[in-house]
């Protein structure tokens, strides 16, 4: 008798077959008794026929305590009552752990209750869901790197200096000297880009801003390609087809995922379709500005209500392009069109999801690059590796980077970004 997992129910109609599992939720009538399941595949239903099982079997079924893991064999059978489509007819089961007194309940828990419990709480189906969707945005990014001839390459997590040119960096000692958690790898992706063409980056990054909003975590996940001989447009179209992969793939293999979130498949599917909208910042200042809001002037970033209603005159994700170089990083190449801005571009997410994508064209001038390095009262010197790229045969080249989390809040349509890491971690949260 094959043990099976129940996502591949379909394959064993009508077979008998092994499934080990963990009980959700239990109800039983003198007859007949409803097993809710999960075994790490899928949430299904097992039906135990009194008549059918030994009667202290069945008897033991009104002991089995919540998240009580168990080994049954029974028969798959097609079945309207489950999203899955099928459920298991039990002829036998063992308790494998017993489990009482779970503390997630079917009842309503606040947040912080959740959270602290995180470590069962990504048991439920909902965060089951949302975990799946996240999986799904990894394999894909994997896939179309590899159709797109991307080769990966690993930054280091510990270094001596900040891409970004921000205060906001976990310090810590490397022996004798200073060293931060990488907040990006984009820098040493530029020089694999050198080496190999056409290269990302997937790992684990880290802001210390002290921001309590539902976009933000301490700790979160990038993927950064970075491509030599391509300039900002050609950057473009690749950032939008990969979006539009991504989320092309989660409706294609997250079906009951979104479902359990109840997503709106109809709208996920708007946005593959291309190209996307752009808009650059100087209109978009005009945009706000006609409609309101008076706080904004050119020079200023963008906060989340004013991406939110950029975002909101469009049904596909929106690129913004070309910021003023004053609020950018010092790495962007000037915008030879308008010399206050560089090449660079946003990409907003619809739905209120704000930016998802961050990129730009690169500086390859040696002396400009140097100065900029100089403005923004970085040491040259622990920037000499970064300038030699700039010496031995530079190229034009561009890159971006994309936060895995918000990505996975926007395709699952959730409302708190804490939701979509598995141990998020949060301004005043470390545990678990």
């Amino acid at each position: 008798m094959e043990t099976i997992t129940m996502i591949h129910a379909a394959r064993f109609l009508d077979q008998e077959v092994v499934v080990n599992a963990w009980v959700t939720n239990k109800r039983s009538s003198g007859k007949i008794a409803f097993l809710q399941l999960r075994d790490g595949s899928a949430y299904f239903q097992a039906v135990i026929l009194k008549n059918q099982v030994a009667p202290e079997l069945f008897e033991q079924v009104k002991h089995i305590g919540q998240e009580s893991s168990l080994k049954l064999r029974g028969t798959v059978q097609a079945s309207d009552r489950s999203a899955l489509g099928y459920e298991l007819l039990v002829s036998d089961f063992e308790i494998i752990g017993h489990s009482e007194d779970y503390p997630i309940t079917p009842k309503e828990h606040g947040t912080d209750f959740l959270m602290d419990h995180r470590h069962l709480w990504l048991r439920s189906s909902r965060q089951h869901a949302i975990m799946q969707i996240r999986n799904e945005i990894i394999r894909a990014t994997y896939q179309f790197m590899a159709e797109n001839e991307f080769i990966k390459v690993d930054p280091p997590i510990l270094t001596g200096s900040a891409p970004e040119g921000t205060t906001e960096l976990f310090h810590t000692k490397y022996f004798e000297e200073d060293a931060y958690l990488s907040q990006s790898g984009q820098l040493y992706m530029e020089a694999a880009a050198m080496a190999f063409g056409k290269v990302f980056s997937f790992g684990p990054t880290f802001r210390a801003e002290k921001s309590k909003t539902r976009r933000h975590l301490i700790e979160f996940w990038m993927m950064e390609p970075e491509m030599a001989f391509v300039e900002h447009e050609e950057s473009l179209q690749v950032q939008e087809k990969y979006v539009a992969y991504l989320v092309r793939n989660v409706i294609e293999h997250c079906q009951l995922a979104l479902k359990t979130l109840e997503r709106d498949i109809e709208q996920l599917e708007k946005y593959t379709q291309l190209p996307y909208p752009r808009i650059s910042y100087t209109d978009a200042i005009s945009l706000l500005k006609k409609n309101g809001f008076e706080d904004i002037e050119w020079g200023d970033d963008f906060g989340s209500p004013h991406e939110t209603f950029i975002a909101n005159q469009y049904e596909k994700p929106v690129f913004i392009l070309n910021y003023p170089k004053g609020i950018k990083p010092f790495y962007m190449k000037i915008n030879p069109e308008d010399p206050r801005t560089v090449l660079c571009a946003d990409l907003i997410a619809p739905e209120g999801y704000g930016e998802i994508i961050g990129g730009s064209e690169r500086e390859v001038d040696y002396e400009t690059l140097a100065e900029n390095i100089e403005k923004f009262g970085l040491d040259l010197d622990t920037y000499a590796w970064y300038l030699d790229l700039r010496k031995y045969g530079t190229v034009p080249h561009s890159g971006f980077g994309i936060g895995l989390e918000r990505t996975v809040a926007w395709l699952s349509g959730i409302e708190h970004i804490r939701e979509t890491a598995p141990f998020p971690r949060l301004l005043n949260r470390i545990y678990p």
